[in-house]
């Protein structure tokens, strides 16, 4: 049993030392020699768990994905209107990002051209599920203008939620990520709420991020 902790944590160590290389260097540029020096592991400690650098990248991603899809339920969980489950998502996966390595290097994998082994699903086509069935439950609720193009706002958004990640990764710190999605969430809530509901999803916006940066600062 304490043979296998051990081999848990080594396990976990290589992978998060894993995800701060590729997420502030990129894939192509870490190595496996460098994941070994950041991790203080020996070569033989890594290739006990991972043959090849690409299995330490998709072990980052089915993490993050993991984490998502337990916010995703959690978030369920609580029943929540469809819009405003839709924005604790946004802003749950973004405090992943603000909390640690894997989440960022998540989406530095997905966005560098690395291969998606199935049945892992694309981290692109698994956001796009999350938000696309919240969005039309908000349709339904009327929180969102009836007229609107579910699947075309549902593309949209993911555009919005990955660009604005990928943009700040090389402008600004992490920290800085949930101001900037509820300023994403200025911006849609403008455009797809009808104006009676507005207050309220511009107030959670607000609220919303408080929560991240006072539990992380």
């Amino acid at each position: 049993m304490a043979r296998q902790l051990r081999a848990e944590q080594t396990r976990t160590t290589i992978i998060t030392a894993a995800a701060d290389l590729f997420d502030r260097r990129g894939y192509e540029s870490t190595s496996l020699s460098d994941i070994v020096a950041h991790a203080h592991v020996t070569k033989g400690a890594l290739y006990f768990h991972f043959a090849a650098k690409e299995d330490l990248a998709h072990a980052i991603m089915e993490l993050q994905s993991q984490a998502a899809r337990r916010v995703a339920g959690e978030i369920d969980d609580r029943g929540y209107a469809s819009l405003e489950a839709l924005m604790r998502l946004t802003f749950g996966l973004t405090r992943l990002s603000v909390e640690g390595p894997i989440a960022r290097a998540g989406l530095r994998l997905a966005t560098g051209g690395v291969t998606v082994r199935p049945p892992l699903p694309h981290p692109f086509a698994e956001l796009l599920d999350l938000i696309s069935r919240r969005l039309g439950g908000a349709v339904k609720e009327s929180d969102i203008h009836q007229d609107v193009d579910v699947d075309a706002v549902a593309h949209s958004l993911v555009c919005f939620f990955v660009g604005t990640r990928v943009v700040g990764r090389s402008r600004e710190p992490a920290v800085r990520l949930p101001r900037r999605m509820s300023e994403m969430w200025y911006v849609l809530v403008r455009g797809l709420v009808p104006v009676p509901r507005r207050p309220r999803y511009l107030t959670l916006a607000t609220r919303l991020e408080r929560e991240i940066m006072a539990a992380v600062v």
